[in-house]
């Protein structure tokens, strides 16, 4: 098989998903096609020799309903005759669609495939594309009655691993702390592609938010506490998910350039990493959020690597239990887990985060001077990716 290469990866700013938005006027499509553009132009490629756009996706409806990267590459002014697709894989589609991508280029299917994802949490409400419908069918029902959401779930797991509100809190006061230090740093801001609103220019995180502490986090309500669930859940002690140590909803988008070896020779390009495992598994739809910890497990067990051989970790941080959990079943030592903050601080845009969390994995690794780098995301039905990429 051939070697699939990351010559480079790029996001959006990250928009708070509301009314006030900085991208709350910006159409998906628009958003989406000046990523894609700000990766074509500074890479100098000709946009004719692209094989294909994936693009990660979650609600596909209104605004995101038409094949979003279709559109946003005939937007930026590019070929005709470059397709796409939309990925759903939940909250990892922007990551399975990089792991498309790559598999493309190994099969020898495709030489370069621009891969990531876009969510418009503003225009496109989370959920819009199903409400009122019944998502499951009786058959899934019968074996999985009553299911819960993600919050309840997230309470599961921070019951289950003996996780409490403080420890939480105190996580989620890091995550942003850890995002402020990190776009101090070049290596951060380049990341990210400047984004033209009607408004002026979108150049940094709007999601951020500076001398955030554990004790003003400590301040919110749980905000999925039900007693019923208590009576039928005997792990949860307490009810601890809050929306300061949730992933904030979101606007965004990223991208990468994923690249055949043939392909970035006869370019002469550099490469940043190449891609050395894959996995994707299932786990207890119930628990939901699970899942990351087999998976990682499995993408070592692939390559033959351990956890020690991993410089930097990025485990979406969808609720602050997902991380904790993961490291604490793990055994990792958190100074290697979300360096640069996760989704707590910076948003978490569906369809776009799986892309977002490999742009960032990317820069952490250059910035520690780091070699090998996992990143692994929980996603509805109790399903996870992971990733292994190496710095080159």
């Amino acid at each position: 098989m051939r070697q699939a290469y990351i010559v480079d990866a790029v996001r959006s700013p990250m928009g708070r998903g509301r009314s006030t938005s900085v991208f709350a006027e910006l159409h998906p499509v628009e958003l989406l096609s000046q990523v894609i553009k700000g990766l074509v132009e500074r890479n100098r490629l000709d946009p004719g020799l692209v094989d294909d756009v994936l693009i990660g996706c979650v609600s596909q409806g209104g605004e995101q309903s038409n094949t979003p990267g279709r559109l946003a590459w005939l937007a930026a002014g590019y070929p005709e005759h470059v397709p796409s697709a939309t990925i759903e894989r939940k909250c990892g589609s922007g990551q399975q669609a990089i792991h498309f991508a790559a598999h493309a280029i190994a099969a020898g299917a495709c030489d370069i495939v621009i891969a990531g994802g876009v969510e418009s949490m503003t225009r496109v409400p989370m959920g819009s594309a199903r409400m009122g419908k019944d998502v499951f069918g009786p058959s899934y029902l019968e074996r999985y009655p009553d299911p819960v959401s993600q919050g309840v779930a997230a309470e599961r797991v921070a019951g289950k691993w003996g996780l409490t509100r403080r420890e939480l809190d105190e996580y989620s006061a890091r995550s942003h702390a850890r995002a402020l230090e990190a776009f101090s740093q070049e290596s951060f801001r380049k990341e990210i592609v400047p984004i033209q609103t009607a408004a002026g220019v979108v150049n940094e995180d709007e999601t951020i938010r500076p001398g955030t502490s554990a004790d003003q986090l400590g301040q919110l309500k749980a905000v999925f506490e039900n007693p019923q669930y208590s009576e039928r859940f005997p792990e949860i002690k307490e009810w601890c998910i809050t929306a300061g140590n949730a992933s904030q909803i979101s606007d965004g988008a990223a991208v990468v350039l994923v690249m055949s070896d043939t392909m970035v020779e006869k370019l002469g390009l550099k490469p940043r990493a190449r891609f050395v495992g894959f996995d994707v598994v299932g786990d207890d739809p119930m628990m939901m959020l699970t899942a990351p910890i087999p998976s990682t497990r499995r993408v070592l067990q692939k390559t033959g690597l351990s956890l020690d051989d991993i410089d930097c970790f990025e485990v979406n941080e969808a609720f602050a239990p997902v991380p904790l959990a993961w490291a604490r079943e793990l055994n990792v030592d958190e100074s290697r887990l979300n360096v640069a903050g996760g989704a707590i601080a910076l948003g978490h845009p569906l369809g776009a985060s799986g892309a977002r969390l490999m742009t960032t994995l990317l820069s952490t690794l250059e910035a520690r001077g780091g070699r090998y780098g996992l990143q692994t995301m929980c996603e509805a039905g109790g399903m996870a990716n992971a990733t292994i990429i190496e710095r080159l």
